[in-house]
């Protein structure tokens, strides 16, 4: 198979950074990007609930083949962690109710295939985005380019003549 359509997906309860890109004989190109975002003063159940019905909307609409999603890292505040955790969750049983397959990446191997440097920046991210699809700027906010950096690594790791 020559062809994919990917979905790759920064999860996030304040934010949720996604992007769709195609790869067609080994080039990478995207089709759409954007970041999602649920208010603070709403409640978590009905945030999680905006998230939900988001990604039912972008797969519905895009017919993604794939999913590539960051993994969770534990950084300082462990309450923050759990929530991003919740809409991860959530990210992924959508995932499976639209029986999609699901690829996970740290944001170190993320880094290492786009920049080649597991500590690269997000702004150095963000350059080897936009330098890969072409775009004529850094796509913004970092969710949203994150969500594509994502995508380009699964492009980039996965092995297409196993499909």
């Amino acid at each position: 198979m020559n062809y994919m359509r990917i979905l790759g997906v920064d999860p996030g309860i304040g934010r949720l950074g996604w992007g769709i890109i195609d790869k067609e004989k080994g080039n990478v190109t995207a089709v759409a990007f954007d970041c999602f975002e649920t208010a603070k003063t709403t409640e978590l159940p009905k945030r999680l609930e905006q998230i939900y019905r988001e990604m039912k909307r972008i797969l519905a609409t895009y017919s993604p083949e794939i999913m590539a999603v960051e993994d969770l890292f534990f950084n300082k505040n462990v309450k923050t962690a759990f929530i991003v955790g919740q809409a991860r969750g959530v990210v992924l049983l959508t995932a499976a109710e639209y029986n999609i397959s699901v690829a996970v990446y740290t944001p170190l191997v993320v880094k290492n295939t786009l920049v080649g440097y597991g500590r690269a920046e997000k702004r150095q991210v963000g350059k080897m985005v936009q330098a890969t699809l072409h775009l004529t700027k850094i796509p913004s906010p970092d969710d949203t380019s994150d969500a594509l950096a994502i995508a380009i690594t699964h492009a980039y790791s996965h092995n297409l003549s196993s499909l």
